[in-house]
């Protein structure tokens, strides 16, 4: 799946850790050719499903992140994506794909992770997402088996973490897609 030319990213960790900043931050900063694809995006808006043993929003991950991979987009693939429930689908990603493929899993206490949600611009998502449950949600260092994710502290800047990235991959060296 994909090529030998393809970049396939995952950038994991829990809500509110940074994730969709960073993987943002990469397309911004490499420009066209990079497809995201975001587990929130597809769970709760496409889908409006709950995440649950066994969703079919793993599926529909796996699906969007090859497909874009054969078209010959690098992918980022972010969320929480939890190690128990994700964890198949992301090895069978990283296993099949034939280019560079790099995981991250940002690293960020419960009392950072409070402190990032309260600051978010979005008065609606911080009616709907409270404290209460991104302490449910929290899961310490819920790292995928086989110790290959680096892990990256929340003493890290959002541009020193993409510019890590864009760098680990080979991203960074690359031209953007001309279509």
């Amino acid at each position: 799946m994909g090529s030998e030319h393809t970049r396939l990213v995952v950038v994991r960790g829990n809500s509110a850790s940074g994730k969709s900043s960073v993987a943002a931050g990469i397309r911004d900063r490499f420009g066209r050719g990079v497809a995201l694809v975001g587990q929130d995006n597809l769970r709760r808006i496409v889908l409006r499903e709950r995440d649950v043993p066994g969703g079919a929003n793993i599926g529909l991950i796996d699906t969007a992140a090859r497909y874009a991979l054969d078209a010959g987009y690098h992918v980022v693939v972010e969320g929480i994506l939890y190690a128990d429930r994700y964890g198949d689908m992301l090895a069978g990603l990283l296993d099949d794909h034939r280019g560079v493929s790099r995981c991250y899993y940002l690293d960020v206490p419960i009392e950072e992770t409070l402190a990032r949600h309260a600051s978010k611009a979005d008065p609606d998502l911080l009616l709907e997402v409270t404290e209460r449950e991104l302490r449910d949600w929290y899961r310490e260092r819920d790292l995928l088996p086989g110790g290959f994710e680096t892990v990256i502290g929340a003493d890290s800047s959002l541009a020193d973490t993409i510019g890590r990235v864009l760098r680990d991959t080979g991203l960074a060296g690359l031209p953007t897609r001309a279509d």
